[in-house]
């Protein structure tokens, strides 16, 4: 099982309660993770995850297929122009 270190940006920390966390997904893709994810923090989660985005290696991700190891940053939609 791959841990991961997830960290938590704005409107995704506030529905986490914190700003990091390590989490063991298997397999070790975007979709577990989305999945663990909304499974541990429920609808708040959801909601932020449909719209929002991931840095994986520095790169926004957003396939569930994506392969995942490291550091994961969850980052809410943002609003801006």
């Amino acid at each position: 099982m791959a841990e991961l270190t997830i960290r938590y940006f704005a409107a995704a920390a506030e529905a986490t309660g914190v700003e990091s966390e390590a989490l063991a997904v298997e397999p070790a893709t975007l979709g577990t993770l989305q999945d663990a994810l909304v499974e541990r923090y429920g609808e708040p989660m959801r909601r932020i995850l449909r719209s929002g985005s991931f840095l994986v290696g520095g790169i926004v991700r957003r396939d569930r297929a994506t392969a995942l190891s490291g550091t994961v940053d969850v980052l809410p939609p943002f609003a801006g122009g």
